[in-house]
């Protein structure tokens, strides 16, 4: 699979995708015009590498906002990833970064793993500023 990474704009995160190392990554602000054509190609792609992962896929969220769109197309990753679980010798990890004093994400962070609990996922406390 190719190995894709999207630039970060004013109003859309940075993305990574590495089928190789098992990786992705969503940095940033998202906030986009049209979140479907942004985030039509990154879930495409999300269908195409669960049906052969990596033995360990990590999901890294380093959002200092989104919209009430993006949440959605966030929570869409999080429930395709959250299926290569019940493949055999499959991990993944989701990891929810938000700074100190950010209550909106860390709770938002929260609401997802309520909702996504068949892997782990990590709240990660981080002190720098985007």
């Amino acid at each position: 699979m190719l190995k894709i990474e999207i630039k970060e704009t004013v109003t859309t995160p940075y993305t990574l995708l590495d089928a190789d190392n098992g990786i992705i990554k969503v940095e940033g602000r998202s906030i986009p015009e049209n979140v479907i054509d942004f985030y039509q190609p990154i879930l495409n792609w999300i269908d195409n590498y669960v049906k052969e992962p990596n033995d360990r896929t990590e999901l890294h969220f380093k959002l200092e906002y989104f919209n009430t769109s993006s949440s959605k197309r966030l929570f869409d990753i999080m429930r395709k990833v959250e299926g290569i679980s019940l493949l055999d010798a499959k991990t993944v990890v989701i990891n929810w970064y938000y700074e100190e004093d950010d209550e909106d994400i860390y709770f938002a962070g929260n609401d997802y793993k309520a909702l996504i609990t068949r892997i782990d996922f990590n709240l990660i406390e981080i002190q720098e500023n985007f």
